[in-house]
């Protein structure tokens, strides 16, 4: 698959909505566009919120940024059927997947570990399948943000239960430290560096 020659891109960072939600595992995705909002509102001297579009079921907002529009995304449906959010935003953008660049957790990647890869997500992640089934396709690159630190009574616990626990604070610190080290695909441009 060649990657594309465009000029907008959308980066959708996949969590749930609610404040008991807010620095769970499983919103990694939105605690990374949080970020990226906030690095490029620093950067650009904005102050871009997010705006919630009822159209697309998310809140959004958009920079010019190296010659090229990102639009950032928090789909605020349920992680499971999040999907509709990103066809719906990728439709109305008249965007291909391959221009998308999904952010999720990943528990088959240690905490303070993540890849950038395209077309291949963890074994199970309903959000991804989601998008996935959504879009008809997997490819479409993804940043897998690992959150796996579980000790041994932690392996006892079902994977769902963990993804929705907390973050402890040193573990906060921890995701913070991998989100500054990551570097998104390079038809993207330098938008991190």
């Amino acid at each position: 698959m060649n990657l594309p020659d465009t000029d907008t891109i959308l980066i959708t960072g996949l969590g749930n909505p609610g404040k008991e939600y807010s620095k769970t595992r499983h919103n990694a995705g939105f605690l990374f566009v949080d970020f990226l909002r906030e690095k490029f509102n620093e950067e650009l001297s904005l102050s871009e919120l997010w705006k919630f579009d009822s159209k697309f079921e998310a809140n959004v907002c958009s920079y010019n940024l190296e010659n090229k529009k990102v639009f950032l995304q928090q789909p605020l449906t349920t992680m499971n059927v999040s999907g509709r959010s990103v066809a719906k935003m990728l439709n109305w953008l008249k965007l291909e997947p391959s221009s998308l660049i999904l952010v999720h957790d990943d528990l088959d990647l240690k905490l303070g570990n993540y890849k950038v890869q395209l077309g291949k997500g963890p074994l199970i992640h309903n959000g991804v399948n989601s998008v996935e089934n959504s879009l008809h396709t997997q490819d479409f690159w993804r940043i897998r943000i690992g959150i796996d630190n579980r000790d041994e009574n932690q392996r006892l616990m079902a994977g769902a239960d963990y993804v929705l626990s907390k973050f402890t604070k040193e573990e906060f610190e921890n995701v913070k430290a991998t989100f500054n080290s990551i570097t998104i695909p390079s038809f993207a441009g330098n938008l991190l560096n």
